[in-house]
């Protein structure tokens, strides 16, 4: 009989965290592919929009709401040929955002998959995620 009261103690001490974990996000990347634009928002305040270049014809970026999953500021591309990834954020499996050096093609769509950016911008922004931790982050894609 004891243990109806701890359950529910449990369940209100995990909905509360649960709450708490998403309203504790500090730094919002959102993407709008149809206008291949990143907007950044740090603490509700928005302090950047960038061009980005997202997938090309016939490729996909995902859509929905991302964490990142890991950082790698050097990275180098598995699937094409070690093409260069600097300032990697990776937030659905093998898809990140990352700096290019097709910087000319920023504004429309013409990466794999990815979201690129200018790498200084790049930087920026894998600089900020790594700062306020990964959990405080969300990404955000809309079509």
């Amino acid at each position: 009989m004891r243990a109806a009261p701890l359950v529910v103690a449990a369940f209100a001490a995990g909905l509360a965290g649960a709450v708490m974990a998403a309203a504790a996000v500090k730094l919002e990347a959102r993407v709008d592919l149809s206008d291949q634009l990143m907007t950044v928002r740090l603490e509700g305040e928005t302090i950047a929009t960038w061009p980005v270049s997202t997938a090309r014809p016939g490729k996909v970026t995902p859509t929905g709401t991302f964490r990142p999953q890991a950082l790698s500021p050097d990275h180098r591309s598995t699937l094409y040929d070690g093409a260069p990834m600097p300032w990697s954020i990776f937030f659905h499996g093998n898809y990140a955002i990352h700096g290019t050096d097709q910087v000319d093609r920023l504004g429309a769509p013409a990466s794999a998959g990815c979201i690129r950016l200018a790498p200084e911008n790049a930087r920026i922004l894998f600089n900020l995620v790594r700062e306020v931790g990964m959990d405080a982050v969300r990404i955000v894609i809309q079509p």
